[in-house]
């Protein structure tokens, strides 16, 4: 399966294109930095420059011809302001979900973060505050369009430990606290790719005792 990935070069983006290239899937990351391309070709993936600031869903959609599934894993980062969570965090969101529609593909898989869908707590960082509005608001916007089998998935605190394969899966809320870590966040959303009975599900994930597989598997049975 073709599965295009928003984001491609980061730290997530790269561990799920390894793992879906060596399981014989064609993932394509889309980068906006030329810079990038060698790293996204070294994971197995097929870069493709797109900035998602300034293309338009029609371009977009052109790419995305094709694919199985498409990814949101683009973010502003940790050093960029309040502005750019919300063109990149929200907008580019929206941008990827009108281009997946235009296209014809239905499998959308959007990485939000534990804490999007409330308010932030009063006296939060103005930095953090605009991340997790812009969250929020991404995850509004998909979850209004029916024609999308779109999973949310909101990880806790990241880490950049070896994966364990273990996880606590749930669709109610978790601690934001709680670590997981990224090998095993790309893990959860290669298995939720496989597993189309997760649409219009909106899931948090932290580590945990509890294999990836079967962790998908109480969640759709119990």
């Amino acid at each position: 399966m073709r599965v295009v990935i928003a984001g491609g070069h980061g730290k997530i983006a790269l561990r799920l294109e390894r793992l879906l290239a060596a399981r014989g899937d064609e993932p394509v990351g889309l980068v906006r930095d030329p810079g990038h391309e060698a790293d996204v070709r070294a994971a197995g993936a097929e870069p493709v420059l797109c900035d998602l600031e300034r293309t338009g869903p029609g371009e977009l959609a052109e790419i995305l011809l094709g694919a199985g599934a498409v990814v949101f894993a683009a973010g502003a980062g940790p050093g960029s302001g309040a502005a750019r969570k919300e063109t990149v965090d929200h907008r580019a969101s929206v941008l990827l979900a009108d281009a997946a529609e235009r296209a014809g593909v239905r499998r959308f898989v959007q990485i939000s973060s534990i804490g999007a869908g409330e308010p932030p707590p009063p006296g939060s960082d103005e930095v953090w505050a605009a991340y997790i509005n812009a969250k929020t608001a991404a995850e509004e916007d998909l979850r209004a369009r029916p024609n999308l089998n779109w999973t949310i998935l909101r990880p806790g605190r990241l880490t950049d430990d070896k994966g364990t394969g273990l996880v606590t899966l749930a669709d109610v809320p978790l601690s934001q606290h709680d670590p997981v870590s990224r090998d095993d966040v790309a893990a959860v959303i290669a298995a939720l790719l496989d597993t189309p009975e997760t649409r219009h599900r909106v899931l948090e994930v932290v580590g945990g005792g509890t294999p990836i597989p079967l962790a998908i598997r109480i969640l759709l049975f119990r």
